[in-house]
Order: structure tokens, then sequence, then C-alpha cells
């Protein structure tokens, strides 16, 4: 029975050495295609505007997870999700990221690229939602989801402000590429309503995925 009880930690920890491994290759895998994309983008002024925020990002999950902010692999995982694409994105400029089967397959008139990427930025809904009821910061599941919800809202109004200003005061061809319109003067709604499905979408599997918590 003692020698049980002393392997017993042992097992415990297992789960989180493994979380911890799939983090470490996570942002690992981050780091390589960072590099990698690093040498000659399409356009390097495009490169640095694309990757700063996502480089900021990166390193504000890692600053929190390092500080006891911990999220769950699935969370993580989700969020991963725009980290690469919009990395992918730096590089060639999102209207000229290769996407032309898709274009084709659809009879889309644009790459739409940029669209799918916005939609992963709703998945950070699911980490927002997990933080505030794992904290016990919200005492309804129905408000953590909302919440999530309208912040991701928020976060896509403001970056589309952001790239409106940018592009203003560049006024040349790596503004333009940047705001990524590709000729649709809806663009910047249609890009927002993207990142609401996107919070939409994730928040349904938060809700199915993720057991209620009960008040004590």
């Amino acid at each position: 029975m003692a020698a049980s009880n002393q392997h017993s930690p042992a097992r415990e920890s297992r789960p989180a050495e493994a979380a911890r491994g799939w983090l470490v290759a996570l942002l690992a895998s981050y780091a390589v295609l960072f590099v990698v994309l690093a040498i000659a983008p399409h356009d390097r002024a495009v490169w640095w505007a694309e990757n700063i925020p996502i480089v900021g990002i990166v390193a504000a999950l890692a600053v929190l997870h390092a500080r006891g902010v911990r999220l769950s692999l699935a969370a993580y995982a989700l969020m991963s999700v725009l980290v690469f694409l919009h990395t992918i994105g730096g590089h060639f400029t999102f209207e000229r990221v290769p996407f032309g089967w898709v274009t084709r397959a659809f009879g889309f008139e644009r790459n739409h690229y940029d669209r799918i990427a916005h939609f992963s930025v709703g998945f950070y809904a699911f980490g927002i939602a997990e933080f505030l009821e794992s904290r016990k910061l919200v005492t309804r599941r129905w408000v953590a989801c909302w919440f999530g919800v309208l912040a991701i809202a928020t976060v896509a109004a403001l970056y589309e402000i952001i790239e409106w200003i940018y592009a203003a005061l560049e006024g040349g061809s790596a503004g333009a590429a940047f705001l990524g319109s590709q000729g649709d003067i809806w663009d910047a709604q249609k890009d927002m309503l993207a990142d609401i499905l996107g919070a939409l979408f994730v928040i349904v599997i938060y809700a199915l995925v993720r057991p209620a918590r009960r008040s004590p």
C-alpha cells in the first residue's frame, strides 16, 4: 500500500506533463513557422504589420501561463489556429496566399483566406469563457459565453479601425495590402461578421464539451 501511494503523485502529474508537452510543441511549431516565413516575404512592411500583433498575442499567453493563468489544451489549440493562419498571411499578404483552389472550387470572386483567418479570431471566445468560469468571475455560464462573444466583437471592430488608420497613414501598396479589402467596399463589415460567427461557433462547442460548474 505504501509503495502504491509513493507512485500516485507521478501518475497524477502525467496529464499535466502531457499538456505541457503539447503546449511546448505548439510554441515550437509557431517559432519554426515564424522564422521560415520571415525569409523574403512578399512585402516586408506588411510582414511587420501583420506579425507584430500575433507575436504580442503569443507573448501575452506565454507570460500569463507562466504567472499561473492556465487554460485547457483545447483552448490553446483553438487559439493557435489564428496564430498559424495569420503568420502565413503575413508572409504572402492575405490576398496572395495560395488559396486559388478554394476560390475556383466555390466560384468565388476573391481570395477568402482572410475570412477564414477572421473566423478563427472568434476561437478566442472559448478561452475567455473558460477563464471567466474557472476563476469564478461569473456565476452563470451564459454570461461567460455571451461575454466571450461580445469581447470578440469589440476586438474585431477595434482591429478594423486600426487597419483603416494604418492604411490611411501609410498611403501606399503596403497599406492597401494590410487592409486587404480586395476591392470590396463592405470588407470591414464582413470581416467583423466572420469574427463574430467564429465566436458563436466555438461558444457552442464550449457549451457542449465543458460541463457546467455548479455553485457550492
